[in-house]
């Protein structure tokens, strides 16, 4: 702050004293400039000094949070021009000036009446001025000077992002970097070590170590094992004062998860296994379930399972069920306990996601050994044909034997069989079966013309177990024999013109036959020899026949009646 004179012949000065509180001092200081002042010193001559002119001011203190009954005492100004008599006034403005800060306008002496918190306010800007109390008149030009207020301690560090949730990889190498904390704190970091932090760790050791300085947390072990420990609650503390005693201190938690790293093969619980599967199992089906046991997670534990070898390959096939990470065996060619009753797989689980860095924990698959037993399933007969065919002439008489069907129990008992016909429809009553034999007979008659194919269903069941049941189709052909005499194809009506020429084609005679045409397929044709013949016609035989006109009809036309046939 500064203060200049007037440039009087004989000036009249004027000093303003400012004194301050020093930290919790009992003493108060004053500084003055003065002008023509003489400085006696001992031992010397008397020396007079021309000084400079203006007034050096000082920041004033006032500690913060002050809880004291009485106001806190600030500082004093002060005016050489004040003999103590009463006749200067102190006046005080600028920022808190009446409210915060007051002054004895007689003494010069400055409080504060409120306590102060420096982390809202730092410093306020006041000017001070002494006048005359008699006139009014200003002593001296109005000076600005500043209160700053004092920082103490009354802030403890802060971590505002907590609590932390974090992970970092298992197995990683000793000091890896997990995350880095950070406090603040809210005092004055310019002053003292209030506002130094210091971090340091609670919770958490031997496992995780804090820088001091950084807040910057690592891994403190080698090797750290998800699979024997995947969480840890981390405490990490701030504290003021470069740590020292009776500094404050905050405190957050980082909790920190270990991820899964492939580190660990998989493994079969059991180096052996035994499988039941019964023979009448359906290709195609799923006949059992293998898993290998991976203590990692993810696609670390993803793995796939093949059978290297065994007398099973062939007739097994296993795939990897992706979300339970279990073999599924399933059967690709039928299983018969009679042929062979049991097979060996060596069966093997990898992972398919490895992770060089662990190589040396592997090999990362493993291989057991299952034993496949085949189960005796009591089975229906089995017939010597999928169907058959046979044959018999339609004037077969009742009873007549046409064919035998033959099946036989395909397990080790070897079962007698009993055969049966399913009487299902009208064609089934056609026929019977010998339920020892197998041989089918005729019931009925048969007509090849009306019916010439019947399609029946033969059953057969073991005599030990009737609720076993195999089924054949059975085709009987009916054959045909010459039953059934020729018929003319239509009724005949012929017209003849009386000028036809002889030996002109003047009707086609066309026969049938219901038998085959083996039986009824040529025809003879000739006139009937009971009636008298017309000269004037002949028929000609050729399997159809022909009306020729033998000579000129005189009569205009005629009508020939139906002809007769043989």
């Amino acid at each position: 702050m500064r203060i200049t004179s007037t440039s009087c012949i004989c000036p009249v000065l004027v000093c303003l004293c400012f004194v301050q509180r020093c930290y919790g001092a009992a003493h108060h200081g004053s500084i003055k400039v003065t002008r023509n002042q003489t400085k006696h010193i001992e031992g010397e001559t008397e020396v007079h000094h021309r000084p400079k002119r203006g007034w050096v001011w000082n920041q004033f203190f006032v500690l913060e949070e002050h809880m004291g009954p009485d106001p806190q005492y600030v500082g004093k100004l002060h005016s050489n021009s004040d003999k103590g008599d009463g006749s200067v006034k102190y006046i005080l403005t600028g920022e808190g000036a009446g409210t915060i800060f007051i002054i004895d306008d007689t003494t010069g002496d400055i409080h504060s009446t409120k306590s102060l918190d420096r982390e809202q306010k730092t410093h306020y800007v006041l000017h001070a001025q002494a006048i005359d109390r008699r006139t009014n008149k200003p002593l001296e030009p109005e000076s600005e000077f500043i209160i700053k207020v004092q920082d103490i301690n009354d802030n403890a560090p802060k971590f505002t992002d907590g609590p932390y949730i974090v992970t970092v990889p298992e197995m990683s190498e000793m000091g890896t970097s997990v995350l880095q904390v950070t406090a603040t704190d809210a005092d004055d970091p310019t002053y003292g070590n209030s506002a130094r932090v210091v971090y340091s760790i609670l919770q958490g050791q031997p496992y995780f170590s804090v820088d001091p300085k950084t807040g910057v947390i690592r891994t403190a072990l080698h090797n750290m094992d998800r699979e024997a420990r995947e969480h840890y609650s981390v405490v990490i503390q701030a504290k003021d004062m470069a740590g020292q005693v009776g500094g404050l201190s905050g405190s957050t938690t980082v909790n920190i998860t270990l991820t899964d790293v492939n580190d660990n093969p998989p493994r079969f619980p059991q180096k052996h296994y035994q499988l039941y599967v019964p023979e009448s199992a359906q290709v195609g089906s799923a006949v059992g379930k293998i898993k290998a046991n991976d203590a990692d997670t993810g696609s670390n534990a993803d793995m796939k399972y093949t059978i290297i070898n065994g007398d099973g390959a062939g007739v097994f096939s296993i795939s990897t069920d992706k979300e339970t990470r279990e073999g599924i065996l399933s059967l690709k060619k039928p299983l018969n306990y009679e042929k062979k009753k049991s097979y060996t797989l060596n069966i093997e689980g990898a992972n398919t996601h490895l992770d060089f860095r662990f190589s040396h924990l592997g090999p990362f698959k493993d291989v057991t050994m299952l034993k496949v037993i085949v189960g005796d399933v009591d089975e229906p007969p089995l017939f010597t044909m999928p169907s058959y065919v046979m044959e018999v002439y339609e004037n077969a008489k009742i009873g007549t034997p046409i064919g035998t069907v033959t099946a036989h129990d395909p397990d080790a008992a070897n079962s007698l069989v009993r055969y049966f016909i399913d009487h299902n429809t009208e064609e089934d009553r056609y026929f019977t079966i010998d339920a020892s034999t197998g041989t089918i007979k005729t019931a009925k008659i048969f007509d090849r013309e009306e019916i010439p194919w019947y399609n029946i269903t033969v059953a057969a069941s073991e005599i030990d177990n009737p609720e076993l049941v195999s089924h054949v189709p059975v085709g009987v052909r009916i054959l045909d024999v010459n039953d059934n005499p020729p018929e003319l194809a239509r009724d005949y009506d012929v017209v003849v013109c009386e000028n036809t020429k002889p030996g002109q084609v003047i009707q086609t005679i066309a026969a049938t036959d219901k038998d085959n045409s083996a039986n009824g397929a040529r025809f003879h044709f000739s006139l009937d020899e009971g009636l008298s013949l017309n000269p004037n016609f002949t028929l000609r035989n050729n399997e159809v026949s022909y009306i020729n006109i033998l000579k000129h009809i005189g009569t205009p036309k005629m009508q020939l009646p139906n002809w007769p046939y043989n």
